[in-house]
């Protein structure tokens, strides 16, 4: 049996504490031998104050993997990459598409793994429903993905400013569930998109989409949601109704049941971050960022009322 991959988690925040380090913890692939923090230190594992004094320090470290907020993420994680580190990325992967074509060719000159990961890919019902769809024409899409942001995000001012994305922090959820599921390639034609009059990203976007068949797509990204939280996708395809809910843990066509199973998607990302990692090769696939970036280039906007924790 080979030996662990020897790797360091930068940004020890909440997505870190409740998926990142307990899917590492239970993974023999790895060992989590360091961390980037200044505030939030593991029991147990030598913390570094930056990216520089980790690779300055710890030339044992052979992957990064980044949960850092996107805004600046580029940097460090090219720094990781330039030290002939593989490099695993939290969704979002960056704050522009550019940055990560700039991660992509590096990775590429370096020869190290690269992984752009999209956790909603790695739900349970979502090759299931790939597979169902796969030979059928689809009729009409509508996906909704309603939650409150005051319970996921509290407190988190990044996340309302530029490169932050606002309701597309979840939204771009939806977005990596309907491309990976979806047989065919699709654009962004319509948005629209409300600001809070004191935040520099949008809490609620009403996007149309369609592939090369004129499907139509519809979706509603909505950060104000009280009550039930909304993660669906609802698809009519050849008289069938498929309803893909949970965020991507259920499956049901027509009403019945096929896929009711719990969470798995952050062992999945490291399991398939390993195998990136013994074949040095890249899984960078940007279709749910580029539509994000599509609708904010060609969306319309509205200031709606201030937002406060």
């Amino acid at each position: 049996m080979s030996e662990p991959i020897r790797i360091a988690l930068v940004g020890i925040g909440k997505i870190a504490r409740d998926q990142h380090i307990p899917a590492l913890a239970a993974n023999p692939a790895y060992d989590l031998v360091a961390c980037v923090t200044r505030h939030a230190p593991l029991p147990g594992v030598p913390a570094y104050p930056s990216i520089e004094a980790l690779l300055a320090e710890r030339h044992d470290v052979q992957a990064v993997s980044f949960c850092t907020p996107p805004q600046g993420r580029h940097a460090i994680a090219r720094q990781a990459l330039d030290a002939g580190k593989h490099v695993m990325l939290e969704k979002p992967p960056g704050a522009s598409v550019t940055e990560i074509d700039d991660l992509i060719a590096t990775a590429t000159a370096q020869g190290v793994a690269l992984y752009a990961t999209w956790h909603t890919r790695e739900a349970p019902a979502i090759e299931p429903a790939r597979s169902w769809l796969a030979d059928r024409r689809i009729e009409r899409v509508t996906i909704s993905w309603k939650e409150d942001v005051r319970r996921w995000h509290p407190g988190q001012a990044w996340i309302w400013e530029p490169g932050g994305l606002g309701v597309f922090d979840p939204g771009i959820n939806a977005l990596s569930a309907i491309t990976a599921i979806h047989p065919h390639r699709i654009f962004l034609t319509a948005a629209a998109l409300d600001y809070p009059a004191n935040r520099g990203a949008p809490i609620t976007a009403r996007l149309s989409l369609a592939d090369a068949l004129a499907t139509p797509i519809e979706a509603t990204f909505d950060w104000l949601q009280t009550g039930d939280q909304i993660w669906e996708i609802a698809i009519e395809a050849e008289g069938s109704t498929v309803l893909l809910s949970g965020g991507g843990a259920k499956l049901a066509v027509d009403g019945t049941t096929l896929v009711d199973a719990t969470d798995a998607e952050y062992p999945g990302l490291y399991r398939r971050f390993a195998e990136l990692v013994a074949t040095r090769s890249l899984d960078v696939d940007l279709a749910p960022f580029r539509l994000v970036a599509d609708a904010f280039m060609l969306g319309s906007r509205r200031q709606v009322a201030a937002f406060e924790d």
